[in-house]
């Protein structure tokens, strides 16, 4: 039992560790106000709370499958989806490159539907706590895509 609860720790470390180092290296700064945005763009105080809650939801199924089905498509779509959420805001706010985000949140997109695909028969629970994650990377895609236009 201890062994899961240090898996689940490690889990929740790098995800929501990463994810806050990474926004910490890369706020938006005058560029991004500057920039034409949606009218369905949220506040940027939004942004933080939500990610953080995702964060640690995805640490709960990265470890859920680390344990369970740790060869599997889903472990290695899990791990994808990882890479591309951690590039999305170097790709965006420290390049200040919307197209090259684009092509990094759609890759995002991509991965974390593989995912809850690829894990919908062996862990239901996973596939469906990625939902969530699955429902605001396509929103983050949409408010992509309309910064892009905009600007």
């Amino acid at each position: 039992m201890q062994n899961r609860s240090l898996v689940y720790l490690a889990f929740i470390i790098l995800v929501l560790g990463g994810g806050l180092l990474i926004g910490a290296n890369n706020i938006p700064d005058g560029w991004y106000a500057s920039l034409a945005k949606p009218a369905f763009n949220p506040p940027n105080w939004v942004f933080a709370p939500v990610w953080s809650i995702l964060y640690l939801i995805i640490g709960v199924v990265g470890a859920r499958t680390w344990l369970s089905f740790r060869r599997t498509m889903a472990m290695r779509l899990w791990f994808a989806q990882l890479v591309f959420n951690f590039a999305w805001s170097p790709a965006f706010f420290g390049l200040h490159d919307p197209a090259a985000a684009l092509i990094v949140v759609i890759a995002l997109v991509v991965s974390v539907a593989g995912f809850i695909a690829a894990s919908w028969r062996q862990d239901r629970t996973a596939a469906l706590l990625f939902l969530p994650y699955l429902a605001w990377t396509l929103f983050a895609s949409a408010l992509n895509i309309a910064i892009l236009a905009l600007n």
